[in-house]
């Protein structure tokens, strides 16, 4: 009907128009006025059904309250059926997290999470076997849903640093749909029963810093909800890491550490993650964690992984299950009330401070003379130049009895990590390198429950000042240097920066640090006399 009424309108507009155009307004006849009368109603009626038609189309709402038309689209319309879903559609971060029920999901699952800046992570669940030998690494998952697509994956937590990942070995994913009576063409030669988790030493192995915050502490965060029943796949595996880092990787795992490149034998498992999570810099983020694990946890485990008996110093400490503001060591009122000179021997003798220095870059040039100024404070001073072949469990027990350590800022700073509870962290923080020492030492060293101190380093006391004029940015507003990138710092800032602390500002912070850890002794041994009584 309303094409009908379209051609009509069609057939009059032009006769209307040449009639009005070949005669004058004023002297318009009574025929005219008809036929434009005429054409009037038509396109009102038309009007009329266009509404009527567009009133009842499904992609208009009608509101109970109000009967204006609204047009957004109804959901409804766009979807015809809300469908529950598949099996491979879980949530991948869920699965990785174990966070849901993993039955559910079937076997054949492949998924990868991609959403992070700084790692990326794949799930397997079913028949996985390894390639040996293979290159580009790959990993076989035989029975593969019908979604599985092959994925490629660098199991390394910088996926920001394009120019490290550059050197991370990729790992190809190959997901096989066998039809019936198929088998998987690799027989297995070594049968797990637990999962895998697949990860890379490379990169920046070989810095301590690195080795802990890409390495060890995203392997805790990542193994833990398996508590140590899963196997370590490393690629690119180092013999010298093993052999470091080996009382710590028996914290986190009951099974000898397979080489991915060295082992010529089908490693075979039922479940796999390739990937590791990271939470930040030397951090463990306890709502991130089931169970609220922190850095603390970790740091438990450090002490059980370096020591082989219990040591009375380190109690176990309970996971915290939300990261507060670290507020500072109250003394208790006993202490308050009581001489220094009413507290025990045993509580007084043997400050200690350790001293890591460096022989490169950021080197502490007057040792000697930092070295006598903690003598006057009472503090006895041992130095550590810690190396790449220097055992974990020497720095640790120099730690373990230490009340004080003291570094410039530098990969050493590290051995945090391996302090007391109640222990002073002192950085030394060169010009330009505010931003660093925060966050990859101070913030981190907090969240462990250590106490935190800064010198900063003034103009005066960087080798810089001899290398640039008085009015240069470098000296002036670091801030120049540092907005050009990680890259312009780290040249300008740490790879050509010594210091000479002014002794006379540093035994200001040393006064600071004895009175802190005479404090922290009266309240320990406050506490222990309560507990004896």
């Amino acid at each position: 009907m309303f094409k009908r009424q379209k051609g009509k309108i069609k057939s009059l507009c032009p006769a209307f128009l040449r009639k009005s155009n070949s005669l004058p307004l004023e002297k318009e006849g009574k025929p005219h006025s008809i036929h434009r009368l005429l054409l009037l109603l038509i396109l009102a009626f038309y009007s009329a059904a266009s509404v009527f038609r567009l009133a009842n189309s499904p992609i208009i709402h009608h509101s109970d309250s109000d009967s204006e038309i609204k047009t957004h689209f109804s959901n409804i319309a766009l979807h015809a059926k809300r469908e529950k879903p598949s099996r491979a559609s879980l949530p991948c971060s869920a699965l990785i997290n174990g966070e849901t029920d993993e039955t559910n999901s079937g076997d054949g699952v492949l998924c990868c999470d991609r959403s992070h800046y700084r790692t990326d992570l794949c799930y397997m669940r079913g028949d996985i076997r390894t390639e040996p030998a293979s290159n580009p690494a790959n990993i076989f998952l035989y029975g593969a849903q019908q979604e599985a697509v092959t994925e490629k994956i660098k199991p390394y937590t910088r996926k920001f640093e394009e120019g490290i990942m550059n050197s991370i070995e990729e790992v190809t994913i190959n997901p096989y749909i066998l039809l019936a009576n198929q088998t998987a063409a690799d027989m297995c030669d070594v049968v797990h029963d637990v999962p895998a988790i697949v990860f890379s030493t490379g990169g920046y192995t070989g810095n301590l810093y690195h080795e802990f915050s890409d390495g060890l502490i995203p392997l805790y965060i990542t193994s833990k909800r398996f508590e140590k029943e899963v196997v370590f796949v490393v690629l690119e595996y180092h013999r010298w890491w093993g052999v470091k880092y080996q009382g710590i990787l028996e914290q986190m795992t009951n099974y000898p550490v397979v080489d991915f490149r060295e082992d010529r034998r089908v490693h075979c498992f039922k479940e796999m993650i390739v990937g590791m999570k990271i939470h930040g810099e030397l951090i463990v983020d306890p709502q991130l964690m089931p169970g609220g694990y922190s850095i603390k946890d970790f740091h438990s485990l450090l002490h059980r992984g370096l020591t082989s008996e219990a040591d009375s110093q380190f109690d176990e400490i309970e996971p915290m299950q939300k990261i507060t503001k670290v507020e500072p060591l109250l003394p208790s009122l006993h202490c308050l009330n009581t001489s220094m000179t009413n507290i025990t021997t045993n509580s007084t003798r043997n400050l200690k401070i350790v001293l890591f220095i460096r022989k490169k870059t950021r080197v502490l040039q007057n040792v000697k003379e930092v070295v006598k100024t903690c003598h006057r404070f009472g503090f006895s001073v041992q130095i550590l130049n810690a190396k790449m072949g220097t055992p974990l469990e020497t720095i640790y027990e120099a730690l373990a009895s230490a009340d004080v350590m003291v570094a410039v800022h530098g990969a050493a700073m590290t051995h945090f990590l391996m302090m007391r509870p109640g222990s002073l962290l002192i950085q030394i923080v060169p010009l330009g390198l505010d931003w660093a020492a925060e966050n990859f030492y101070g913030e981190p060293a907090r969240r462990l429950g250590l106490e935190y101190m800064e010198y900063k380093v003034k103009t005066e006391e960087s080798s810089l000042s001899k290398d640039y004029e008085p009015d240069d940015p470098v000296l002036v507003d670091p801030s120049v240097v540092t907005k050009k990138g990680w890259w312009e710092m780290k040249k300008v800032y740490m790879d050509n920066q010594n210091v000479k602390v002014d002794v006379r500002r540093f035994s200001r912070l040393l006064q600071e640090a004895h009175a802190h850890v005479m404090q922290s002794r009266c309240n320990r041994q406050v506490t222990g006399d309560a507990a004896k009584a």
